[in-house]
Protein backbone atom coordinates (compact mmCIF):
# COMPACT_ATOMS: atom_id res chain seq x y z
CA UNK A 1 0.00 0.00 0.00
CA UNK A 2 1.26 3.58 -0.73
CA UNK A 3 1.45 6.35 1.64
CA UNK A 4 -1.05 9.24 0.37
CA UNK A 5 0.51 11.87 2.84
CA UNK A 6 3.41 13.75 1.05
CA UNK A 7 7.05 13.24 1.93
CA UNK A 8 8.24 16.44 4.84
CA UNK A 9 9.92 19.15 3.36
CA UNK A 10 13.47 19.93 5.37
CA UNK A 11 14.86 22.72 6.47
CA UNK A 12 18.95 22.07 7.51
CA UNK A 13 20.76 24.24 10.01
CA UNK A 14 24.36 24.65 10.27
CA UNK A 15 26.10 26.08 12.79
CA UNK A 16 29.30 27.44 12.96
CA UNK A 17 31.95 30.06 14.79
CA UNK A 18 35.31 29.92 13.37
CA UNK A 19 36.82 30.55 10.32
CA UNK A 20 39.08 27.85 11.32
CA UNK A 21 36.79 25.83 9.08
CA UNK A 22 36.16 27.60 6.37
CA UNK A 23 37.34 25.17 3.86
CA UNK A 24 35.30 22.49 5.64
CA UNK A 25 32.48 24.64 6.13
CA UNK A 26 32.24 25.70 2.26
CA UNK A 27 32.21 21.61 1.52
CA UNK A 28 29.42 21.02 3.92
CA UNK A 29 27.22 23.27 2.02
CA UNK A 30 28.54 21.98 -0.94
CA UNK A 31 27.48 18.40 0.14
CA UNK A 32 24.09 19.55 1.34
CA UNK A 33 23.56 21.03 -2.15
CA UNK A 34 24.10 17.91 -3.89
CA UNK A 35 21.19 16.29 -1.74
CA UNK A 36 19.26 13.47 -3.56
CA UNK A 37 16.18 15.17 -2.15
CA UNK A 38 16.50 19.06 -2.24
CA UNK A 39 15.99 20.76 1.00
CA UNK A 40 13.28 23.29 1.46
CA UNK A 41 16.24 25.78 3.05
CA UNK A 42 19.67 25.96 4.51
CA UNK A 43 20.31 28.23 7.43
CA UNK A 44 24.15 28.90 7.87
CA UNK A 45 24.04 30.65 11.92
CA UNK A 46 26.85 32.08 12.61
CA UNK A 47 27.43 32.27 16.55
CA UNK A 48 28.69 35.60 17.58
CA UNK A 49 31.60 36.08 14.92
CA UNK A 50 30.43 38.91 12.96
CA UNK A 51 33.90 38.72 10.85
CA UNK A 52 32.81 35.32 9.42
CA UNK A 53 29.02 36.19 8.94
CA UNK A 54 30.45 39.00 7.01
CA UNK A 55 32.87 36.94 4.93
CA UNK A 56 30.29 34.37 4.29
CA UNK A 57 27.26 36.52 2.55
CA UNK A 58 29.55 37.64 0.21
CA UNK A 59 30.79 34.51 -1.09
CA UNK A 60 27.35 32.00 -0.82
CA UNK A 61 24.43 31.83 -2.39
CA UNK A 62 20.79 29.97 -2.27
CA UNK A 63 21.57 29.49 1.62
CA UNK A 64 20.11 31.88 4.44
CA UNK A 65 23.16 33.20 6.55
CA UNK A 66 22.34 34.61 10.32
CA UNK A 67 23.87 36.13 13.04
CA UNK A 68 22.71 33.85 16.16
CA UNK A 69 20.52 35.68 18.01
CA UNK A 70 20.73 33.31 20.98
CA UNK A 71 23.34 33.37 24.03
CA UNK A 72 27.10 32.19 22.75
CA UNK A 73 27.05 28.72 22.16
CA UNK A 74 25.93 25.62 19.85
CA UNK A 75 22.52 25.13 21.76
CA UNK A 76 21.68 29.04 21.12
CA UNK A 77 23.01 28.67 17.16
CA UNK A 78 20.96 26.36 16.79
CA UNK A 79 17.95 27.53 18.41
CA UNK A 80 18.36 30.54 16.24
CA UNK A 81 17.63 27.94 13.16
CA UNK A 82 14.78 26.91 14.50
CA UNK A 83 13.49 29.55 15.36
CA UNK A 84 13.52 30.72 11.49
CA UNK A 85 12.86 27.57 10.09
CA UNK A 86 9.60 27.09 8.13
CA UNK A 87 9.86 23.06 7.08
CA UNK A 88 8.12 20.02 8.61
CA UNK A 89 11.48 18.62 9.57
CA UNK A 90 14.70 20.37 11.17
CA UNK A 91 18.16 18.58 10.32
CA UNK A 92 21.21 19.47 11.86
CA UNK A 93 24.40 19.33 10.29
CA UNK A 94 28.28 20.56 11.69
CA UNK A 95 30.40 22.58 10.07
CA UNK A 96 33.03 19.81 9.67
CA UNK A 97 30.44 17.22 8.84
CA UNK A 98 30.03 16.79 5.18
CA UNK A 99 26.96 14.75 4.34
CA UNK A 100 26.49 11.67 1.82
CA UNK A 101 24.43 12.71 -0.69
CA UNK A 102 21.04 10.39 -0.23
CA UNK A 103 21.50 11.85 3.95
CA UNK A 104 18.34 13.55 3.53
CA UNK A 105 16.28 11.50 1.82
CA UNK A 106 17.65 8.69 4.54
CA UNK A 107 16.65 10.75 7.14
CA UNK A 108 13.09 11.92 5.90
CA UNK A 109 12.35 8.35 5.02
CA UNK A 110 11.52 7.45 8.30
CA UNK A 111 9.07 10.16 9.51
CA UNK A 112 6.76 8.14 7.18
CA UNK A 113 5.90 6.82 10.74
CA UNK A 114 4.07 9.50 12.77
CA UNK A 115 5.22 8.04 16.10
CA UNK A 116 8.90 9.15 14.71
CA UNK A 117 10.11 12.15 16.91
CA UNK A 118 13.46 12.30 15.67
CA UNK A 119 16.26 10.86 13.24
CA UNK A 120 19.66 10.60 13.35
CA UNK A 121 22.35 9.02 11.33
CA UNK A 122 25.68 7.54 11.34
CA UNK A 123 28.64 9.27 12.13
CA UNK A 124 32.40 8.66 10.34
CA UNK A 125 35.20 9.57 11.10
CA UNK A 126 37.96 11.43 8.54
CA UNK A 127 41.00 11.54 10.85
CA UNK A 128 43.08 14.26 9.72
CA UNK A 129 46.48 12.69 10.74
CA UNK A 130 44.85 8.86 10.44
CA UNK A 131 43.52 7.02 13.65
CA UNK A 132 46.34 6.83 15.96
CA UNK A 133 46.72 2.95 17.19
CA UNK A 134 45.22 3.75 20.81
CA UNK A 135 41.95 4.94 20.07
CA UNK A 136 39.79 2.41 19.66
CA UNK A 137 36.02 2.57 17.74
CA UNK A 138 34.61 2.62 20.99
CA UNK A 139 35.79 5.69 22.03
CA UNK A 140 33.99 7.47 18.67
CA UNK A 141 31.67 9.53 20.41
CA UNK A 142 34.77 11.73 22.05
CA UNK A 143 35.10 13.20 18.55
CA UNK A 144 31.61 13.37 18.01
CA UNK A 145 30.90 10.15 16.01
CA UNK A 146 29.37 6.88 15.81
CA UNK A 147 31.39 4.39 18.21
CA UNK A 148 31.29 0.27 18.03
CA UNK A 149 28.35 -1.14 20.11
CA UNK A 150 25.78 1.02 18.22
CA UNK A 151 23.43 -0.28 15.88
CA UNK A 152 24.07 -1.21 12.35
CA UNK A 153 20.31 -1.25 11.28
CA UNK A 154 17.60 1.40 11.48
CA UNK A 155 17.20 0.98 15.52
CA UNK A 156 14.95 2.80 18.34
CA UNK A 157 17.47 4.51 20.70
CA UNK A 158 17.55 7.33 23.46
CA UNK A 159 19.42 10.22 21.86
CA UNK A 160 20.59 10.60 18.33
CA UNK A 161 24.10 12.18 17.73
CA UNK A 162 24.23 15.88 17.12
CA UNK A 163 26.72 16.00 14.05
CA UNK A 164 23.86 14.53 12.33
CA UNK A 165 20.37 14.39 13.35
CA UNK A 166 16.96 15.96 12.78
CA UNK A 167 13.71 16.76 14.46
CA UNK A 168 9.86 17.59 13.54
CA UNK A 169 9.98 21.40 13.67
CA UNK A 170 6.58 20.94 15.88
CA UNK A 171 8.40 19.05 18.55
CA UNK A 172 11.67 21.72 18.87
CA UNK A 173 9.07 24.05 19.31
CA UNK A 174 7.27 22.39 21.93
CA UNK A 175 9.56 21.52 24.39
CA UNK A 176 11.30 25.25 24.15
CA UNK A 177 14.45 24.12 22.14
CA UNK A 178 17.74 23.09 23.07
CA UNK A 179 18.63 23.91 26.89
CA UNK A 180 21.27 26.83 26.43
CA UNK A 181 23.23 25.64 29.62
CA UNK A 182 24.29 22.37 27.91
CA UNK A 183 26.37 21.91 24.63
CA UNK A 184 29.87 22.92 23.16
CA UNK A 185 30.81 26.84 23.81
CA UNK A 186 33.54 27.34 21.52
CA UNK A 187 36.25 25.32 22.15
CA UNK A 188 35.16 24.35 25.92
CA UNK A 189 34.07 20.88 25.02
CA UNK A 190 31.26 20.39 27.11
CA UNK A 191 27.70 18.56 25.32
CA UNK A 192 25.30 16.12 25.91
CA UNK A 193 22.44 19.00 24.62
CA UNK A 194 21.28 16.64 22.37
CA UNK A 195 20.80 13.50 24.88
CA UNK A 196 18.49 16.27 27.09
CA UNK A 197 16.29 17.23 24.45
CA UNK A 198 15.81 13.69 22.96
CA UNK A 199 14.77 12.97 26.62
CA UNK A 200 12.75 15.82 26.93
CA UNK A 201 10.76 15.18 23.94
CA UNK A 202 10.21 11.52 24.52
CA UNK A 203 8.77 12.38 27.83
CA UNK A 204 5.86 14.77 26.72
CA UNK A 205 4.69 11.28 23.88
CA UNK A 206 4.53 8.51 25.26
CA UNK A 207 5.25 5.52 22.31
CA UNK A 208 6.47 8.20 20.18
CA UNK A 209 10.16 6.78 18.62
CA UNK A 210 13.43 8.22 17.81
CA UNK A 211 15.57 6.44 15.68
CA UNK A 212 19.11 5.74 14.77
CA UNK A 213 19.26 5.23 10.78
CA UNK A 214 22.63 3.95 10.04
CA UNK A 215 22.48 4.57 6.17
CA UNK A 216 21.86 8.15 6.99
CA UNK A 217 25.87 8.97 6.91
CA UNK A 218 27.85 12.22 7.70
CA UNK A 219 31.93 12.25 7.45
CA UNK A 220 33.18 13.63 10.30
CA UNK A 221 36.59 15.75 9.88
CA UNK A 222 38.98 14.90 12.62
CA UNK A 223 41.59 17.01 13.43
CA UNK A 224 45.03 15.50 14.38
CA UNK A 225 45.01 17.56 17.65
CA UNK A 226 41.49 15.67 18.56
CA UNK A 227 43.09 12.01 18.79
CA UNK A 228 45.80 12.73 21.25
CA UNK A 229 45.67 11.30 24.98
CA UNK A 230 45.47 14.68 26.67
CA UNK A 231 42.15 15.35 24.33
CA UNK A 232 40.51 12.12 24.97
CA UNK A 233 41.19 12.68 28.54
CA UNK A 234 39.80 16.04 28.76
CA UNK A 235 36.68 15.14 26.64
CA UNK A 236 35.97 12.91 28.71
CA UNK A 237 35.95 14.86 31.71
CA UNK A 238 34.08 17.10 30.04
CA UNK A 239 31.22 14.60 29.13
CA UNK A 240 30.97 13.56 32.26
CA UNK A 241 30.20 16.81 33.55
CA UNK A 242 27.90 17.26 31.10
CA UNK A 243 26.16 13.93 31.92
CA UNK A 244 25.71 14.97 35.56
CA UNK A 245 24.16 18.37 34.51
CA UNK A 246 21.35 15.99 32.29
CA UNK A 247 20.80 13.58 35.08
CA UNK A 248 20.02 16.32 37.25
CA UNK A 249 17.30 17.64 35.03
CA UNK A 250 15.78 14.20 33.97
CA UNK A 251 16.95 11.61 36.33
CA UNK A 252 19.50 9.81 36.38
CA UNK A 253 17.92 6.59 35.45
CA UNK A 254 16.88 8.15 32.04
CA UNK A 255 20.63 9.92 31.57
CA UNK A 256 22.36 7.29 31.89
CA UNK A 257 21.01 4.16 30.91
CA UNK A 258 22.85 3.34 27.81
CA UNK A 259 25.90 4.37 29.26
CA UNK A 260 25.44 1.44 31.59
CA UNK A 261 25.32 -1.13 29.22
CA UNK A 262 27.98 0.37 27.09
CA UNK A 263 30.48 0.07 30.55
CA UNK A 264 29.11 -3.13 31.10
CA UNK A 265 29.21 -4.77 27.47
CA UNK A 266 31.33 -2.69 25.14
CA UNK A 267 34.55 -1.47 27.29
CA UNK A 268 35.10 -5.00 28.63
CA UNK A 269 34.89 -6.41 25.40
CA UNK A 270 37.63 -3.69 23.96
CA UNK A 271 39.95 -4.22 26.75
CA UNK A 272 39.96 -7.97 26.49
CA UNK A 273 40.35 -7.54 22.76
CA UNK A 274 43.20 -5.03 22.88
CA UNK A 275 45.43 -7.05 25.42
CA UNK A 276 44.60 -10.51 23.76
CA UNK A 277 45.63 -9.04 20.50
CA UNK A 278 48.96 -7.07 21.66
CA UNK A 279 49.79 -10.46 23.44
CA UNK A 280 49.34 -12.16 20.64
CA UNK A 281 51.29 -10.35 18.85
CA UNK A 282 48.96 -9.41 16.07
CA UNK A 283 48.66 -5.92 16.89
CA UNK A 284 51.23 -3.89 18.81
CA UNK A 285 48.94 -0.82 19.52
CA UNK A 286 46.59 -3.29 21.41
CA UNK A 287 47.80 -2.74 25.12
CA UNK A 288 47.48 1.01 24.54
CA UNK A 289 43.61 0.56 23.34
CA UNK A 290 43.15 -1.44 26.54
CA UNK A 291 44.98 1.36 28.37
CA UNK A 292 43.07 4.77 26.91
CA UNK A 293 39.64 2.69 27.07
CA UNK A 294 40.16 2.17 30.93
CA UNK A 295 41.50 5.72 31.44
CA UNK A 296 38.61 7.79 29.21
CA UNK A 297 36.12 5.67 31.69
CA UNK A 298 38.22 6.94 34.70
CA UNK A 299 37.89 10.22 33.61
CA UNK A 300 34.72 10.22 32.47
CA UNK A 301 33.64 8.56 36.03
CA UNK A 302 35.52 11.32 37.98
CA UNK A 303 33.98 14.32 35.55
CA UNK A 304 30.97 12.84 36.36
CA UNK A 305 31.55 13.02 40.12
CA UNK A 306 32.71 16.56 39.64
CA UNK A 307 29.59 17.65 38.13
CA UNK A 308 27.16 16.17 40.90
CA UNK A 309 29.12 18.13 43.09
CA UNK A 310 29.08 21.26 41.79
CA UNK A 311 25.01 20.38 40.93
CA UNK A 312 24.87 19.78 44.76
CA UNK A 313 26.69 22.85 45.65
CA UNK A 314 24.90 25.32 43.62
CA UNK A 315 21.30 24.06 44.43
CA UNK A 316 20.73 22.47 40.67
CA UNK A 317 19.09 19.36 41.94
CA UNK A 318 15.91 20.20 43.45
CA UNK A 319 15.49 23.09 40.73
CA UNK A 320 15.72 19.78 38.17
CA UNK A 321 13.79 16.87 39.72
CA UNK A 322 10.54 19.87 40.90
CA UNK A 323 10.44 19.61 36.66
CA UNK A 324 10.43 15.96 35.98
CA UNK A 325 6.52 15.60 36.52
CA UNK A 326 5.83 18.26 33.67
CA UNK A 327 4.95 16.67 30.50
CA UNK A 328 6.63 19.19 28.43
CA UNK A 329 9.40 21.99 29.82
CA UNK A 330 10.01 25.37 28.35
CA UNK A 331 13.50 25.47 28.43
CA UNK A 332 15.19 28.76 27.06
Amino acid sequence: MFSLNPPPTASIVICTYTAKRWDLLLDVIESVRAQTVAPQEVLVVIDHNEALYERLIEIVDNVTVVESSGPPGLSGARNTGVGLADADVVAFLDDDAEAAPDWLERLLALYDDPDVLAVGGRVEPVWEAGRPGYFGEELDWIVGCSHRGMPKVASEVRNVIGANMSFRLEVLRQVGGFNVSLGRQGTKPLGCEETEICIRSKMGTPGSRIVYEPAALVRHHVPADRGTIPYMLSRSWSEGISKAQVSQIVGHKRALGPERRYVRSVLPRAVFSGIRDWGRGSDPHGLGRAGAVMAVLACTAAGYLRGRRIAHIEGRASAGTALIGTPWREVQ
